[in-house]
């Protein structure tokens, strides 16, 4: 999702700054100006009775690259934030800006192993993406960063870390100003999860439940999502009575300041939508859904 609009004084690279909010929401970054400090925390279970079936039926013809549940609930947190663009926003310099893509960043381990090393991925999507093409770049990206390449954001903190720590502290100092006002290289930043729309980490491909995971001050990231491993639990209908089914738990730490409860409770009540009927993945991002 690129923003074509003409950029204005007080713009950023990577956002718009909205002039025209209501009192309330304009006046919140210099009341609470940290994101650590405005973290809303929701925690959903996730019936992945129709993921499942879903999957089995993609990966049919796919033997050696298999659609997961981590590309389903990608491509519908890309879907939900090109309908609910409020979610697609971040506050910095005491100001909201709206984003001009809709960009995903997760960590990728190079190899299943205490000593293995870590890598960093960045995606954007547009407006147009599918299931099918989130998918292919995830798949891509996650061969680039198990070869030998360094991603751009490891390489220089690699050269940094080496550098005296009063001489590192300073830079660092120096880096936290330029973030203030939107002024940091992009070379220095364009792989950094800390300045995607969404952080992921799925938990559950290394065993670990979902849970609460902070936010940072540093970069511009609104909403941190870390997935669960798939467990077998209750599913209550309307009437009370259960069935023992697959679940997950999706964890989405949010900052509170960029839209309101309401905003936000209708945005997880499409997520969930989209999850219990993939299909709709399968058309582009920007297509309406009636829930």
């Amino acid at each position: 999702m690129t923003n074509a609009r003409k950029r204005r004084f007080g713009d950023r690279k990577d956002g718009y700054w909205l002039r025209d909010l209501d009192a309330l929401h304009a006046f919140a970054p210099y009341l609470m100006p940290y994101r650590t400090e405005n973290e809303a925390f929701i925690l959903e279970q996730i019936d992945l009775t129709n993921i499942l079936a879903y999957l089995e039926k993609k990966n049919a013809d796919q033997p050696a690259y298999k659609y997961t549940m981590f590309h389903v609930i990608t491509a519908a947190l890309a879907k939900a934030l090109t309908l609910r663009p409020k979610m697609n926003r971040f506050i910095k310099g005491n100001r909201i800006y709206e984003r001009n893509e809709l960009t995903f960043a997760f960590v990728v381990k190079k190899q299943f192993a205490d000593e293995a090393h870590e890598a960093l991925a960045f995606l954007s999507f547009d407006e147009n993406c599918t299931v099918d093409v989130v998918h292919d770049r995830i798949m891509h990206e996650i061969y680039e960063c198990r070869s030998d390449k360094l991603d751009n954001s490891t390489a220089i903190m690699d050269v940094l870390a080496k550098l005296p720590r009063p001489i590192l502290k300073c830079l660092v100092g120096i880096l936290n100003i330029l973030d203030y006002y939107g002024r940091v290289p992009y070379s220095l930043i364009k792989t950094d999860p800390n300045y995607a729309s969404v952080f992921m980490s799925n938990l559950g491909s290394i065993g670990l439940k979902a849970g609460y995971h902070h936010l940072n001050n540093w970069g511009t990231n609104s909403i941190f999502v870390t997935i669960g491993e798939k467990m077998l639990r209750p599913v209550y209908d309307a009437g009370g009575n259960f069935e023992i089914r697959p679940v997950l738990e999706l964890g989405l730490t949010l900052d509170e300041r960029i839209a309101d409860g309401y905003y936000y409770a209708k945005t997880v009540k499409l997520v969930k939508h989209l999850l219990q009927n993939p299909e709709l993945l399968e058309r582009p991002a920007h297509e309406e859904v009636a829930l």
